[in-house]
């Protein structure tokens, strides 16, 4: 079995759009969250998801946020901005689709989460220590995360030992052994200095993971951001990838 696995998508449908050509035939499709936010496209980035085969998605704090199930005030005054305008643009089928996201998601080998496995929504996975600790918290091999918008990987070899962390080159095929926490990158705003879009194929039977990345047209996703009044900075770090 093939298996797409993206996060924060974050309203880039161009990102998404790449994503979905470059990465093949696929069974299903794993979504950790953060499908709106920051980008011009919120309903069409949910309408194309949610008719992709074998979807499991996640809520994101981005995706609780335009819900109002997260207090505004906590994020930046950016974000807040383009928080506002995703809540006025989003249709009621968006919000639907959203309210009935759950925070977590426990398969066979795989628990799904946005932030981590200890704080599914908010936390972000930055450090070892963090990670390492994070490990408590859920009982399946393997744990994918998003939220962070960098493609990392911790390896927790022994009990009370520090998880070993890897940061993945631009291709790069893992085999998954031991436990896990993954994350596979951002498709819509990443933050690696690679703008490119990241996204994983996760094929279980063989607990290989691959990391991938596709070019897009950034340009054209800056252009709708500024004929819609979105927050300059957002527009600009498309391009730099920060």
């Amino acid at each position: 079995m093939r298996i797409l696995i993206i996060s924060d998508i974050h309203a880039n449908l161009t990102a998404l759009e790449s994503v979905l050509e470059n990465a093949g035939e696929f069974e299903a499709v794993w979504c950790l969250g953060d499908l709106v936010g920051y980008g011009p496209d919120p309903n069409e980035c949910i309408e194309t998801v949610r008719r992709l085969p074998g979807l499991q998605c996640i809520l994101g704090n981005h995706d609780a946020a335009a819900l109002d199930q997260i207090d505004p005030a906590v994020f930046n005054p950016d974000a807040r901005q383009a928080l506002q305008w995703t809540r006025n643009t989003l249709t009621e089928s968006s919000l639907i689709f959203l309210s009935q996201l759950p925070e977590r998601k426990e398969l066979e080998q795989v628990t799904l989460v946005h932030g981590s496995p200890r704080q599914p929504v908010w936390e972000y996975l930055l450090d070892t220590y963090n990670a390492t600790r994070c490990f408590e918290y859920f009982n399946t091999p393997y744990c994918f995360v998003g939220h962070t918008h960098l493609p990392i990987l911790y390896h927790l070899k022994e009990e009370r030992s520090l998880a070993q962390v890897y940061i993945p080159s631009a291709s790069t095929r893992l085999v998954l052994k031991g436990r896990v926490i993954v994350n596979p990158g951002s498709v819509g705003q990443p933050r690696d200095r690679d703008p490119r879009a990241a996204y994983a194929i996760y094929y279980p039977e063989e607990g290989i993971w691959e990391y991938h990345r596709v070019e897009y047209d950034i340009a054209a996703v800056q252009a709708r951001m500024r004929a819609l009044g979105l927050p300059e900075r957002h527009i600009l770090r498309l391009q730099a990838g920060w």
